[in-house]
């Protein structure tokens, strides 16, 4: 999981900085006064979104069995504290009948 994070965040960077370039060599448009930091940064999100989309998939799909698997865990490791506790209680209503 935190492998993806990490390739997401570099995408975005790279974007980030493509753009910047971009906009310091006015190929794309500057924003409106001090806004041309936002302007880049929210351009990045936009690209850099469906690139990961698209170039992360087998990041994404390992990261996806990480948690898929991890939520199993959890589930049988609940189940079964349940299934002790549940004993538990019908251990001591026996003993108080």
């Amino acid at each position: 999981m935190l492998r993806y994070t990490a390739m997401r965040a570099g995408l975005f960077v790279v974007c980030f900085l493509a753009i910047w370039g971009l906009v310091y060599l006015h190929v794309l448009p500057a924003g409106l006064g001090k806004s041309n930091l936002l302007w880049v940064m929210l351009l990045a999100l936009v690209i850099s979104a469906p690139l990961s989309y698209v170039l992360l998939r087998g990041a994404r799909d390992e990261a996806s069995v990480q948690v898929s698997e991890r939520v199993e865990r959890t589930r049988q490791a609940l189940a079964s504290q349940a299934s002790v506790e549940d004993e538990a209680d019908e251990a001591t209503r026996s003993t108080q009948s």
